[in-house]
């Protein structure tokens, strides 16, 4: 399965140049860019990706997986699903960009409360900003953050940042498994 998504993030998620020519969030220039959405919003994307999530998560005793909005949110769909095929049921959420301000104030949508242990997800991890950024949230909304797991590590110390806020922190896939995949083809 991994094998499989890496060549998928490969053909239509990943991009990769000897020259610095991807402008980043944080404005630096890059040699590779990830946008895992063209993959994750692939039917066989999806499957992979929520099949190879929910295996990292599997024991990790949690009744939710989700994270910051709309990166996180295939994958914590496509997880929730297979975990249900694995009768093993995880409920997906999703964590606002910007808190609700009618209604119930909530930063989190979903079918979690206070008190649940949940694992936060993210599609790519530079920094680790928006990952930490979830946890915080979901911490706010009383939810014990006991995992967090990335599909893709650029392996530029994002990982490492998240593992200060949750210890237990893995990556699906590496910049360096997508670069070896790339030069293959």
């Amino acid at each position: 399965m991994k094998q499989e998504l890496i060549e998928i993030l490969c053909r239509k998620s990943f991009k990769y140049s000897e020259k610095p020519v991807f402008k980043l969030v944080s404005g630096r220039m890059s040699r590779f860019y990830v946008n895992c959405k063209p993959t994750t919003l692939d039917p066989r994307g999806m499957f992979l990706a929520g099949h190879l999530v929910f295996n990292a998560v599997r024991d990790a005793d949690i009744a939710g997986i989700g994270g910051l909005t709309f990166g996180a949110d295939p994958i914590a769909v496509a997880a929730a699903f297979a975990s249900e095929l694995n009768k093993h049921p995880i409920r997906a959420f999703s964590i606002r960009k910007e808190q609700k301000d009618h209604g119930i104030i909530r930063w989190i949508e979903g079918d979690m409360a206070a008190g649940d242990r949940v694992a936060i997800i993210d599609d790519v991890a530079t920094t680790g900003g928006s990952t930490i950024k979830a946890i915080e949230r979901a911490r706010s909304e009383g939810m014990e953050v006991v995992k967090a797991v990335v599909l893709v590590d650029r392996q530029e110390g994002g990982l490492e940042n998240i593992q200060k806020y949750v210890p237990d922190t893995t990556a699906i896939i590496t910049r360096d498994e997508l670069i070896r995949q790339w030069r293959a083809f």
